[in-house]
């Protein structure tokens, strides 16, 4: 049984991706899979089933600060109920339960995503919680999944637990041809920079906004793909940014056929973020063989980008620089093909999902022991 998401498919985040895929991968090899999703973001239908995952839809508020522990809480006892092999928990806001799932005497496997107390939307409360949050995750969970080898270190360091390292994967995706979104938007192909996630301030769109705007890149367009879950200053401030700044385009949240032909038509993808675990958006752009510039961040170095792909976090003057350099290289089939190739073999969902299972299977075979 699955919690701490909202829920998917069609639901953007790192977290819903990740367990999207994983439990696709799971189901094919005939793992019984229930995921608890959030009321707000899943179809109201009796029974809501996909790709043979069973969906509990389990209400919660939709709220910044509320929507996730009233969930995870609920959730928790449903689990308690229904007595699963194995309760694997998302994200260490979630894992503030897991104390509560072990006294219910669940078996508890906690995913830890990244350090979500350093993200700049939280203040001093909801970063206290959500440390306790990673400390009780981390500390009464009988196995502990992390995404990247920097989590894994910090784990150790923190909480003195060793960590089961699984990062995230990519589905290697069929390259798309058409551009009817591409119309609708009035983009060219390979004259775009893309950046995908949601308008959050980790994400640092105003940092590659400014760069953009003083690149001078006749006819390129910049183009943001996402939204935000719970509109704030920050994600207003970013639409007010690209409806005012030449060449801008806010598409808001997509998936499915708009997603991919806006990933396979671009000349660029761009995560100038402050804050990763390890970054799923930026897999799927070498999935699709894109050309990427990154910030020099831990999460985002662990992907192994060629130096000159990197950029020192906030300095615009060079991520100015790296989107014309990268811009000024021609970026032929092959290099595409070779990108696909590498990034399919070391971030493989069918490996990801195998491993993930071993460590279910040492789980429910210790407590048998």
């Amino acid at each position: 049984m699955f919690l701490g998401l909202r829920g998917f498919p069609g639901v953007q985040g790192g977290v819903e991706t990740h367990v999207e895929n994983l439990c696709f991968n799971l189901a094919n090899v005939g793992t019984k899979i229930d995921v608890v999703v959030r009321s707000p973001y899943i179809p109201k239908e009796p029974g809501f089933r996909f790709n043979n995952i069973n969906y509990v839809r389990i209400w919660s508020p939709k709220s910044k600060s509320l929507e996730t522990i009233i969930h995870t809480l609920l959730g928790v006892i449903y689990a308690a109920v229904k007595r699963p092999d194995v309760l694997h928990i998302q994200a260490i806001g979630p894992a503030l339960l897991t104390p509560l799932a072990r006294l219910f005497g669940l078996n508890v496997v906690v995913t830890h995503h990244g350090p979500d107390y350093d993200r700049q939307k939280w203040g001093p409360f909801a970063k206290f919680v959500l440390q306790m949050g990673e400390r009780f995750g981390m500390r009464w969970s009988q196995a502990r999944i992390v995404i990247s080898k920097t989590i894994a270190n910090m784990v150790f360091h923190k909480h003195s637990k060793e960590a089961d390292l699984i990062p995230n994967g990519v589905v290697l995706p069929e390259l798309d041809d058409a551009q009817g979104t591409l119309d609708d938007y009035d983009l060219e192909p390979g004259k775009y920079v893309l950046i995908v996630s949601r308008l959050v301030p980790e994400k640092r769109h105003d940092d590659l906004i400014e760069a953009f705007a003083g690149a001078g890149l006749e006819g390129y367009k910049l183009v943001i793909v996402g939204s935000s879950d719970h509109p704030d200053d920050y994600s207003r401030r970013i639409e007010r940014m690209g409806n005012e700044i030449p060449g801008v385009v806010m598409t808001g949240f997509q998936s499915g056929e708009a997603l991919r032909q806006l990933f396979s038509n671009a000349g660029l993808f761009v995560l100038p973020s402050s804050h990763e675990g390890l970054p799923i958006a930026l897999l799927e752009a070498l999935s699709y063989g894109l050309p990427v510039v990154a910030s020099d961040i831990p999460a985002n170095l662990e992907v192994e980008l060629p130096e000159h792909r990197y950029f020192p976090l906030g300095d615009i003057e060079q991520l100015r620089n790296r989107i014309v350099e990268a811009l000024g290289v021609e970026w032929t089939m092959k290099d595409r093909e070779c990108t696909r190739e590498e990034v399919s073999a070391k971030y493989d969902w069918q490996e990801i999902s195998r491993q993930t299972l071993e460590v279910y299977r040492r789980v429910v075979n210790r407590k048998h022991n």
